[in-house]
């Protein structure tokens, strides 16, 4: 038998819970929770775009792809090539909140590097 050990700090008192997994288990066993009847809706995926400059070094470009979009090294440059010849590109699909953090971070950290680098969600 498994036992679920808690430590909760409550009003300056230690409040110690135990359970039995085996009825977590039996619960989750036990209750359908995805039946073919249910369905869910995909949320709507949203565009980051990144604008060309002539002051954001194609370097900077670069490593935000692989460090804040998760890109290969690979992709990150042919990405970079792309804004730079064609003006703009389009850098990663997402879900609207993930699109805005990573959006929002790049801007901050251009922004502390001295880039004026624009990134858009679409």
């Amino acid at each position: 038998m498994l036992l679920l050990f808690i430590s909760i700090l409550e009003s300056r008192k230690n409040c110690v819970i135990f359970c039995d997994m085996s009825d977590f288990q039996k619960q989750a066993i036990s209750s359908d929770v995805f039946s073919e009847e249910q369905s869910f809706e995909l949320p709507p995926e949203c565009k980051v775009i990144f604008f060309n400059d002539n002051y954001t070094t194609m370097d900077f470009v670069t490593e935000v792809l692989v460090s804040i979009f998760n890109k290969s090294h690979a992709e990150a440059e042919a990405l970079m090539l792309a804004v730079h010849n064609n003006g703009s590109a389009v850098v990663g699909t997402y879900t609207y909140d993930i699109a805005v953090s990573r959006t929002n971070l790049t801007k901050s950290i251009a922004k502390k590097n001295g880039f004026p680098l624009r990134v858009e969600v679409e």
